[in-house]
């Protein structure tokens, strides 16, 4: 939710966030009103019992004679105040339904659009070019035997995957180096839970105009998480966190479900859009004053995994239409698929202030002793989908795959990952 401060004394700006994601303005002096209503109600019922708590003292004062007139006009009063308290709840939960239509207000300086309207900040590497016909990820992955389509069709269905061997061996390669690159930069691993509470799923923004591509189990009313960024969310909900040591910071290693709605016939050959994968995901709680900073220094661990991994990569930073609900700036990098002639995201990270603390109730202590809601932060740091490029751009003639040296102590030492005899 955004800050309320914000609303009431900066609407402009929140509006102007509205319109750079292309969203409805409207909604914002709708807001502003049912804030207005809110405190107005809300005065009324603290006034009412204050006259309640006066003029209780005056009955248990009052002579014998003069008690029973008193307690009716109590009772009138009390009534009154439980009228007034059902109108200050009915006006709070009008106002929050309005302001959770609002999205996090965007940073200053990020672009103004949809998808498309991107801006490219840097370019790292050159991209791979071969000397004979390449081959794409799923086909370089059946032909070493790591990469299974067709079973796991069988099993599961469409856009489900068995890795096998060498595949198997590589993910937990990958998940296993961006562990020790987190651990080194003071990252608290975590195996998160992969099933949460509808008010965790809603507190962390997932359930508004995506909620279509979260699983939900009705009879237990739990939603499978798409990332462990929900539950990591989650992890310090209603708490008060210590931050006087710099931001807390925390690695979630988790099993990843997407129901991928609305992406029929979109990048479906292969691992690159599946309903299930693996991934890495820093999650960071800070000072909101230390999120930009913080923002760029997770940004820089992406891409010194990336370029350890010989990938050729861009980063960019999102039109305020594509950053989802909860982000207020997000930094997608995009590696090179040469295969596909372009570029496919491998990590998306997001500063998203104080918008999931807010409905979560995750505050800090300041220097003066009052307590704020904290900012939080993500980022993939290994995820399946990295399989894909890394398969393709380290690929050779006869279908082996050069190891990154970087995996290669993750591997046993394996520098090359050779075709499979009858796979």
């Amino acid at each position: 939710m955004i800050d309320p401060v914000l609303l009431r004394t900066d609407p402009e700006a929140v509006k102007r966030s509205q319109r750079a994601r292309g969203n409805d303005e409207a909604v914002v002096d709708q807001a502003l009103a049912a804030d207005a209503a809110r405190r107005a109600a809300l005065a009324e019922f603290e006034s009412l019992r204050a006259e309640q708590k006066e003029f209780g003292g005056r009955v248990k004062a009052a002579s014998k004679e003069d008690k029973p007139a008193l307690i009716a006009e109590a009772q009138q009063l009390a009534a009154g105040v439980k009228a007034a308290e059902a109108r200050a709840k009915e006006a709070e939960a009008q106002f929050e339904a309005l302001a959770m239509r609002i999205e996090n207000v965007v940073i200053e300086g990020v672009p103004e659009g949809g998808e498309s309207n991107f801006v490219t900040l840097r370019e790292f590497g050159e991209r791979a070019e071969f000397d004979f016909e390449a081959r794409d990820h799923l086909e370089l992955g059946e032909l070493l035997g790591a990469i299974d389509m067709e079973r796991g069709a069988k099993v599961s269905g469409a856009r489900f995957y068995f890795l096998r061997g060498v595949g198997a061996r590589l993910e937990l390669a990958l998940m296993n180096m961006a562990l020790d690159k987190a651990l080194s930069h003071g990252f608290t691993p975590l195996i998160t839970p992969t099933l949460v509470k509808p008010e965790i799923m809603g507190g962390t923004g997932f359930l508004g105009e995506h909620a279509s591509e979260v699983y939900h189990l009705p009879e237990q009313d739990l939603f499978l998480t798409g990332t462990s960024e929900v539950a990591l969310a989650g992890y310090h909900a209603d708490e008060i966190i210590d931050l006087s040591n710099g931001p807390v910071r925390y690695a979630g290693w988790s099993t990843c479900y997407r129901s991928e709605a609305g992406s029929h016939g979109k990048d479906t050959r292969g691992i690159l859009r599946v309903h299930q994968f693996n991934k890495l995901e820093m999650f960071v709680y800070a000072d909101p004053a230390e999120a930009e900073a913080e923002h760029d220094r997770l940004v820089g661990w992406q891409e010194d995994m990336l370029q350890a991994l010989g990938l050729h990569y861009r980063v960019i930073d999102v039109a305020a239409g594509d950053l989802g609900s909860s982000a207020a700036r997000k930094f997608d990098i995009e590696a090179w698929v040469p295969t596909q002639g372009a570029y496919r995201e491998l990590t998306s990270t997001s500063n998203c202030t104080t918008y999931q603390s807010r409905r979560l109730a995750t505050r800090f202590r300041g220097e003066n002793g009052k307590t704020s809601p904290v900012a939080t932060l993500n980022g993939t740091l290994a995820t399946t989908r990295w399989l894909v490029a890394i398969l393709e751009t380290h690929q050779q003639a006869d279908g082996s795959v050069i190891v990154p040296e970087a995996l290669r102590p993750y591997l046993g030492g394996l520098d090359v990952l050779t075709p499979v005899a009858g796979a």
